[in-house]
């Protein structure tokens, strides 16, 4: 099923600056996270993020809390156990793209919970990383087995486009090249 911009809401799962140094491949995460938030911001859709223990772990990285609208602090590693969580997510936005750390943890317990809560789900393997690319890998196949699909980043910004004709289409297109 195609996602697009009216339903959909971004989540940035825990990109905080005292994790990512320990995150493999950590630079291609980020950027695509910034990658899939200008596009959502360009093209109307939610950018929400989470910070996991946020008095142990900091905050997320500035670039990430600039382009995102809302953060949720939260404990539990999957946000939607949260007492928050329900009105953190817009109601109308039923399809959620998850980006974010690390996948194995927060990123699966999390598409876990918002599967157990009847959203669709799209995880974006090139936006989401672990310590290890096992782990990553790992949680790619579980998520997949709850029900959750996954894609790139340059996948989901032509979805959420879904015609060259889009008045948005060249300014997207410049976060691809």
């Amino acid at each position: 099923m195609a996602f697009v911009t009216g339903t959909s809401v971004l989540l940035l799962i825990d990109l905080q600056s005292r994790l990512m140094p320990a995150i493999r491949d950590a630079d291609v995460v980020l950027a695509n996270a910034l990658r899939l938030a200008e596009a959502a911001r360009l093209l109307g859709v939610p950018v929400l993020a989470t910070e996991q223990n946020p008095a142990g772990l900091g905050p997320n990285v500035p670039s990430i809390a600039e382009v995102s609208s809302r953060t949720l602090a939260k404990q539990h590693f999957d946000a939607t156990r949260e007492a928050a969580w329900p009105s953190f997510l817009p109601e109308a936005r039923r399809d959620v793209v998850v980006a974010g750390c690390e996948a194995h943890v927060c990123v699966l317990q999390t598409v876990m919970g918002l599967r157990r809560l009847g959203h669709d789900v799209r995880l974006v393997r090139d936006a989401i990383g672990s310590r290890r690319e096992d782990s990553r890998i790992a949680a790619l196949e579980r998520a997949a087995s709850y029900g959750a699909e996954s894609g790139t980043t340059e996948m989901m910004l032509f979805e959420w486009l879904g015609t060259c004709d889009h008045p948005r289409f060249r300014d997207v297109l410049r976060l691809v090249k």
